[in-house]
């Protein structure tokens, strides 16, 4: 059974009840086509797009032209295609930029599920649904298609190929992006996410894409990769090097608000209960069972590191300090690493008490591992070095079992985590308690919403534009 939802957290997944087929009843689907100057391949792509949808997609969609400031002919192009097909609408911002486009129609529409592709078709019409499936379906936060997956079939020049994969090199050494695309024009987002994470994104132009789905990666999102057919465009407009120059500066923004933690991520979080790791296995304490996957990991990590230190150190040193010295530099290293990954203990409270406690059960391994050297040598004079790594796993293992012991019940106990939990629970309930008052809410009545950026919700023709628009 799922818990209620606190305001700092997103509300579960669920999945979205089918209705009627085309473009009847409310959308369940909405496609927004961001367009600059496009007045000649604007109306054949609405055209293709929306006989696509009516006759393949089950659910009642809606197409929207965003307009970003065009200069030529591109509004009257959008206007005509909103009155002459159904469920098109069309809608003109005043300033260009993709991302400011796709934030404030997505921001404003009322469609469970909210899409964009370019205007150009580049991507293969026949990935749209698989690409809001998991959307619909509740299994994913955000989906996004792919052109670097093994499975797709891209045809492109060498200049844009190599841009594309030396960004995404960058992204995944430099912010530890795990999506292997960025930048491609086909993606879509659930809108309780959109509602929550846009407030976030501050970039209007074409890193928007970049900077959404790394805070939705860092923030635990589920991210859905659908491999795509993708044929360039040889007319396209986009300025290659101002692009990418902006794109690096927004890879430093980005990484910089990450590191130093500015960013609110915790308003993304799942509750408890969406996650499968976190339902009940009967008859186990909660939380153990993940703990001793995570310390396992860890501890077999931690047992080669420490190996490969006292075959190091041994080769200038005698076997009791060689082994000390692998033990105490190897401890550090486990007691930092469970303590994030094993007990799920954040930020920097505690953290010099948790070593020197670690350090103890350092003390206690120590003297198991020494103590059976000791014995070692003792028993057999002079051992091999082979014989000696066979008594020291052994030893190790049994300091395994009395670590994790020590560990869970006197360095990480549960009052502890579930303190802290708590009190950043409190916190952020606080903070958004009085944002609620700056903005003259009811704390209670704000709670659980996330305001649209104030350029776009004081901009009352923006709103004037999307009620009227048809």
């Amino acid at each position: 059974m799922r818990t209620e939802t606190p305001w700092s957290t997103l509300p579960a997944r669920d999945h979205l009840l089918a209705g009627a087929g085309g473009v009847a009843g409310e959308p369940v689907l909405d496609v927004v086509v961001p367009v600059y100057n496009e007045e000649k391949d604007l109306e054949p792509c609405v055209l293709r797009l929306h006989e696509h949808l009516a006759r393949t997609f089950p659910y009642a969609f809606r197409i929207t032209v965003a307009d970003n400031a065009s200069t030529d002919r591109t509004p009257e192009v959008a206007q005509r295609l909103a009155r002459s097909l159904p469920g098109v609408r069309s809608f003109r911002l005043e300033e260009k930029g993709r991302g400011r486009a796709l934030r404030t129609v997505w921001t404003h529409s009322d469609a469970p599920v909210l899409a964009y592709m370019d205007v150009d078709l580049s991507t293969d019409l026949n990935a749209l649904l698989p690409l809001v499936a998991p959307l619909i379906s509740g299994h994913s936060d955000l989906a996004i298609g792919s052109r670097l997956a093994r499975s797709s079939r891209v045809v492109r020049g060498t200049k844009r190929e190599f841009i594309s994969r030396a960004y995404n090199i960058i992204l995944r050494s430099s912010l530890a992006a795990r999506f292997s695309d960025a930048q491609c024009g086909f993606k879509a987002i659930r809108r309780e996410v959109a509602q929550r994470l846009l407030p976030m994104v501050e970039d209007t132009g074409w890193f928007f894409d970049t900077e959404m789905l790394v805070l939705a990666e860092r923030a635990g999102l589920r991210i859905h990769e659908v491999p795509v057919d993708w044929v360039d465009d040889p007319d396209s407009t986009v300025h290659i090097v101002r692009t990418a120059t902006d794109d690096l500066k927004g890879v430093w923004r980005v990484g910089r608000a990450l590191a130093v933690g500015a960013l609110p991520l915790d308003r993304l979080a799942r509750p408890f209960g969406d996650d499968p790791r976190d339902r009940g296995i009967g008859g186990v304490p909660g939380g153990l069972a993940r703990q001793l996957v995570g310390f396992c990991v860890v501890g077999a990590l931690s047992t080669l590191f420490y190996l490969a230190l006292y075959s190091l150190f041994r080769l200038g040193a005698g076997p009791q300090l060689a082994n000390g010295a692998a033990l105490l530099v190897s401890a550090v290293a486990n007691t930092a690493a469970n303590r994030r990954l094993t007990f799920g203990v954040r930020g920097r409270g505690g953290a010099v008490r948790h070593q020197a406690q670690g350090l103890v059960v350092f003390a206690i391994g120590l003297a198991l591992t020494s103590g059976s050297l000791a014995a070692l040598g003792a028993a057999s004079g002079s051992p091999s070095h082979t014989t000696e790594l066979a008594v020291l796993i052994a030893a190790n293992l049994a300091a395994t079992v009395l670590r994790f012991l020590l560990f869970r019940a006197w360095v990480f106990p549960d009052r502890d985590r579930g303190a802290g939990r708590e009190a950043d629970r409190d916190e952020g309930r606080d903070a958004g308690q009085e944002a609620d008052r700056d903005a003259g809410q009811d704390p209670g009545q704000g709670a659980g919403r996330d305001a649209a950026p104030a350029a776009v919700s004081a901009d009352s023709t923006t709103t004037h534009h999307l009620r009227n628009a048809r």
